[in-house]
């Protein structure tokens, strides 16, 4: 089976990028999460690169969203 990598709205923070890229490489997402801030803090391009994960990256196909119709 092929591993795909998807955002993560189950343990999401702010848009599920570090969530997801953990679950894909099966490590803790706290880790991901202070490595991407120690990216942002040292390089400058780290929000950046969030913004534009968060919008290429897609959703979880197989997650339910959590928004409900009334």
């Amino acid at each position: 089976m092929e591993k795909k990598l998807y955002k993560d709205r189950q343990n999401e923070k702010i848009c599920g990028v570090c969530a997801g890229i953990a679950k894909y490489f099966s490590i803790d997402p706290t880790l991901v999460r202070l490595g991407w801030v120690a990216f942002c803090i040292l390089g400058g391009s780290g929000v950046l690169a969030y913004i534009i994960c968060a919008l290429v990256i897609p959703d979880d196909p197989n997650k339910p969203n959590d928004i409900i119709d009334v």
